[in-house]
This record gives structure tokens, sequence and C-alpha cells, in this order.
């Protein structure tokens, strides 16, 4: 199995088209969206991870493609600096997908998780020491 993480860029004309149903249907990828901006008569945005074969994959982001969306692979990440955290938990509060959770009650460590994380940025701005940083 192949996952990837891509940013769709969907032209206000591709806003009503059945894009992420086809990439299921057609090419049998699980398309978790992961961040989704798409308002009427604008460009949308959306985040998604797609799991599937890799030739599954590339058939569905060339399809896409083909559609007229413009596809960019995710390419930044978050990460936390671990010697400038202080384990505040600030960042969990805000963080949409709990990939900032708190271990156990009595230790109250801080756990990020890379995989879970959507790079909405959140946690950036609400890291008091800046210890949640962008990386590209």
């Amino acid at each position: 199995m192949s996952e990837r993480r891509i940013v769709l860029h969907y032209p206000r004309t591709l806003i009503d088209q059945p894009i992420v149903s086809t990439l299921v249907k057609k090419f049998d990828l699980t398309v978790n969206i992961l961040r989704a901006s798409i308002l009427p008569d604008q460009e949308g945005v959306m985040v998604v991870g797609l799991e599937g074969t890799e030739e599954n994959v590339e058939k569905g982001v060339a399809w896409v493609e083909e559609q007229g969306v413009r596809v960019q692979a995710l390419s930044v990440d978050v990460v936390r600096d671990d010697e400038v955290c202080t384990q505040c938990g600030h960042c969990i509060v805000v963080c949409p997908t709990g990939a900032l959770r708190i271990d156990d009650h009595e230790s109250q460590y801080v756990i990020f998780d890379t995989d879970e994380c959507i790079a909405c940025e959140l946690c950036v701005a609400a890291c008091p020491p800046r210890a949640m940083k962008v990386r590209l």
C-alpha cells in the first residue's frame, strides 16, 4: 500500500464535480480529507491523504490533474523542538486531529503523533515557547 498527502487546488468551475468520489470508485483509493476550504464561486483548496496501491495512487493523481485540478505535494511539516517544549499543553487544545495529546494524566507528557498531523499550523501560533515550527 502507498500513502500520499497532497493539496488539491480546485478552480471555481470544478467545485461541483465529484472528484473525491471518483477517486474512491474508479481508482479504489481511500481518501482522507484532512483540511478543506471550498466556497461557491471561489477556488477551493483541499488537503487529502490518498491510500491505495502505488499504481492506483499515480493514476488517480494523474486523472485529477487531467480534470483541471492543480495538485501540489504537501510540502510543509510541523515539527516540535523537544528541547524547547515545556509540556504546557497549549497545543493540545487547538489540535483538530488529536496529533497532539496528553500521554496519561500522571506524566502529563505531550505526545506529538506526526502521522496524525495535517500541517494546519494551529499549534504553531498556540505554542508559548515556540517549540512547534513549520519545516518547509
